[in-house]
C-alpha cells in the first residue's frame, strides 16, 4: 500500500513538472501568455477606447435634463462626485485582476472570477455579484435599443419637419427602428470574443466624440442665440412641477448620472485584453484615468451647455427632444453617430454575459457538438469564420428578447436611471471596496477601513434614492402607455 502511494506520488510529481515545463514554454513563447492563452495585444489606447465606448453612451444626452433637476450648484458637483468615485473604485478594481502577486499571480478573466478569488467559491457574495452584474448588462442592452430607436426616429422626424416647414407633427412608431437595431446586433453578436471588438470600439469611440461635439456646439449656439444663460441655482422650481415630482425627478437625475458613468462591471474583461509588461494593472490605471477624464470633460460641457441653452425645459434627450430643428442635416449626422456608437456599446456590454453562458454550457456539456463544435466558413478576403451553433442560437435569442422588452418599456430616461441605480453601488463601489479590503488585509475599524465603508454607505443611500425615483417615473409613464403602440 505504501509502495503504491509512493509510486503514485512520484508519477503525479512527474506529471506536474511536465505541466509546469509546458506552461513555462508557453509563457516564454511569442504566441502565448503565462496562462497558456494566446498573447494579449491590448495597449493603453485600446483599453481607453473600450472604456470611452462603454462610458460615453447615450447617457450623455440625458445630462442636461439631470442638471435641470439639480440646478447649477448641485448638478455639476454631482457629476464631478460620480466621476471621482468611479475613477477611485476603478483603481481599486484594477488591482484585483491578478490574485496575489500583481505580475505573476493567477489571472481573473472576468469580474465574477475576481469576486470568486477574493471571497471563495460559491459564497453569497459571488452569487449576488453574478446576479447584479448580468441583470445590469442585460438592462443596458434594453436601454441602448430604446436610445437607438429614438435617434433613428429623430433623423426621419427632422427630415419630415424640414420638408413640411414645421406644419406636419411627424408622429411615428418606434417599433420598426428597434427591430432594425436588433437585426444589426444579431449580426455583430456573432463576433466571438472581446479581443476581436477593438476595431468596433475605436469606431464607436469616434462616433461618441462626433455626437457629443455636435450637441455641445448646438448648445453653445443656442446660448448665443438666447443672449443669456438659462437655468437656476436649485434646478426646476416647485410650481412648474409638484413637490413630490421634484423629489422623484431629483432622485432620478442621480440615477441618470450614475448610468452615464457605469463601466466598472466590464473593467476586468477589458483589462484581460491588455498585454504585459508593463503590468496590466499599471496600463489599466492609465487607461481608466484617460477614459474617465475624457468622459467627464465631455459630460460637463454637454450637460452644462445643454442646461444653459434650455434651462428648466431641458429635454430628456438633448438631440432628440426637438429643441433643435436646424441645421437639420447636422442633427442627422449626430443621431446617425449615436446609432453607430450604440451598436458598438451594445457589444462591449453584452460580451461578458455571452462569455459567461457559453463557458458554463461548455463545462456542463463537454461532449455536445451543438455546444462545442466550430464549423469553419471561408470568407473571401478575410480569415475563415468559425461558426458555433450554440453561440448563434443563444446570442440571437438574447438580442430578440432584449429588443422585445425595449419595445414593451420604451422609457429612456426612467430605464436609464433604474439601470444606473441598480448597478452603481454594488458593482462600482461595494465589491471593489470589499475586494481591496480583503486583498490589502485592511484592519477593521482602522481609519482607512472607516473611510472606505463610509464611501460605500453614502453611495448605497444615493443608489436607493435613485432607484425609487426611477421606479416612480416608470409608474407615472405606465399610466398613459399602451404596449407596442408608443408614438413620438
Amino acid at each position: 500500500m505504501v509502495g503504491m502511494d509512493g509510486h503514485g506520488s512520484k508519477h503525479d510529481e512527474q506529471t506536474f513538472n511536465v505541466s509546469l515545463d509546458n506552461m513555462h514554454q508557453q509563457g516564454d513563447s511569442k504566441c502565448f501568455d503565462d496562462d497558456g492563452r494566446p498573447k494579449r495585444t491590448g495597449t493603453v489606447w485600446t483599453a481607453s477606447a473600450h472604456i470611452i465606448t462603454a462610458v460615453i453612451g447615450s447617457g450623455v444626452l440625458s445630462l442636461a435634463w439631470a442638471i435641470a433637476q439639480l440646478g447649477w450648484i448641485a448638478g455639476p458637483a454631482v457629476m464631478l462626485l460620480f466621476s471621482a468615485i468611479t475613477y477611485f473604485t476603478s483603481l481599486l478594481l484594477t488591482d484585483c485582476y491578478r490574485t496575489g502577486d500583481p505580475l505573476t499571480g493567477k489571472r481573473n478573466y472576468t469580474y465574477m472570477d475576481a469576486i470568486r478569488s477574493n471571497f471563495g467559491g460559491n459564497c453569497f457574495k459571488v452569487k449576488m455579484c453574478g446576479l447584479v452584474q448580468y441583470v445590469n448588462l442585460f438592462g443596458i442592452s434594453i436601454g441602448y435599443a430604446i436610445a437607438s430607436s429614438i435617434s433613428m426616429m429623430a433623423i426621419e422626424r427632422s427630415n419630415c419637419f424640414h420638408k413640411s416647414g414645421g406644419k406636419n407633427p411627424c408622429h411615428m412608431n418606434s417599433n420598426m427602428y428597434m427591430i432594425s437595431f436588433g437585426i444589426v446586433e444579431i449580426i455583430f453578436s456573432q463576433i466571438p470574443g472581446f479581443d476581436q471588438l477593438w476595431w468596433l470600439s475605436f469606431v464607436a469611440a469616434a462616433m461618441s466624440f462626433t455626437y457629443s461635439t455636435i450637441g455641445l456646439g448646438l448648445g453653445i449656439g443656442k446660448v448665443i442665440e438666447n443672449r443669456k444663460v438659462r437655468g437656476s441655482l436649485t434646478g426646476i422650481t416647485v410650481g412648474n412641477v409638484t413637490q413630490t415630482n421634484k423629489v422623484w425627478r431629483t432622485m432620478q437625475a442621480l440615477g441618470d448620472i450614475a448610468f452615464a458613468y457605469s463601466y466598472s462591471f466590464v473593467l476586468i474583461e477589458i483589462q484581460d485584453t491588455v498585454k504585459s509588461p508593463p503590468s496590466a494593472s499599471k496600463t489599466m490605471k492609465k487607461a481608466s484615468f484617460i477614459g474617465v477624464a475624457v468622459t467627464t470633460f465631455f459630460y460637463m460641457l454637454c450637460g452644462c451647455f445643454g442646461y444653459a441653452a434650455f434651462g428648466d425645459s431641458s429635454p430628456g434627450n438633448l438631440l432628440t427632444g426637438f429643441g433643435f430643428y436646424n441645421p437639420y442635416w447636422l442633427l442627422d449626422i449626430a443621431n446617425a453617430a449615436i446609432v453607430i456608437h450604440l451598436v458598438g456599446s451594445y457589444q462591449v456590454y453584452s460580451q461578458p454575459l455571452f462569455a459567461f453562458i457559453e463557458k458554463n454550457a461548455a463545462h456542463r456539456f463537454p461532449d455536445s457538438d451543438f455546444v462545442n463544435k466550430e464549423i469553419e466558413i471561408s470568407v473571401p478576403g478575410f480569415h475563415s469564420y468559425k461558426l458555433n451553433l450554440f453561440r448563434l442560437v443563444w446570442r440571437t435569442t438574447y438580442v430578440v428578447v432584449s429588443t422585445l422588452i425595449a419595445m414593451l418599456l420604451p422609457f429612456f430616461n426612467d430605464i436609464g436611471g433604474l439601470i444606473g441605480a441598480f448597478g452603481f453601488w454594488p458593482l462600482t463601489v461595494y465589491f471593489p471596496v470589499e475586494m481591496y479590503i480583503t486583498q490589502k488585509r485592511i484592519r477593521k475599524w482602522s481609519s482607512k477601513w472607516i473611510c472606505l465603508q463610509t464611501l460605500s454607505i453614502a453611495c448605497l443611500l444615493m443608489t436607493v434614492g435613485a432607484g425609487v425615483g426611477s421606479v416612480a417615473g416608470i409608474l407615472i409613464d405606465l399610466k398613459t402607455y399602451k404596449p407596442f403602440k408608443t408614438n413620438y
